[in-house]
């Protein structure tokens, strides 16, 4: 049972990424995922969610007009599309999972991925 995130890099402020977080192991479409971040000494915060089915998404301020989050449950794929990027979202990114509801309290999510990390430049 695992989540798998991948994607992350080096890009310049105003550049665009797409982190990809793949299941495995479990019934993806049961759960809800969340994606969130932490930055170098920081503690990690919530950067937006999707529900089971796709038709809900949710966004902290930071990200809302930037970040898409999508998913294709064909694919037990969740996506987080990154546009407008500046210095400040340089950080480690998250994905995790939780069953029903989404939401962005950490400790309601049960599955975690290992991280991304994304370096934006100045």
């Amino acid at each position: 049972v695992q989540l798998q995130a991948s994607g992350g890099g080096l890009v310049q402020e105003g550049g665009s990424l797409k982190l990809s977080c793949t299941a495995f192991g479990f019934t993806f479409e049961d759960y809800a995922i969340g994606w969130f971040r932490q930055a170098p000494g920081k503690e990690r915060e919530f950067v937006g969610g999707i529900n089971w089915s796709g038709g809900r998404t949710y966004y902290e301020d930071s990200a809302k007009g930037r970040f898409t989050i999508s998913r294709d449950n064909a694919k037990n794929t969740v996506y987080l599309q990154m546009n407008g990027l500046k210095p400040e979202d340089t950080a480690v990114y998250y994905c995790a999972g939780r069953r029903g509801l989404g939401g962005s309290s950490q400790r309601d999510f049960e599955i975690w991925g290992q991280g991304t990390l994304v370096t934006v430049s100045s």
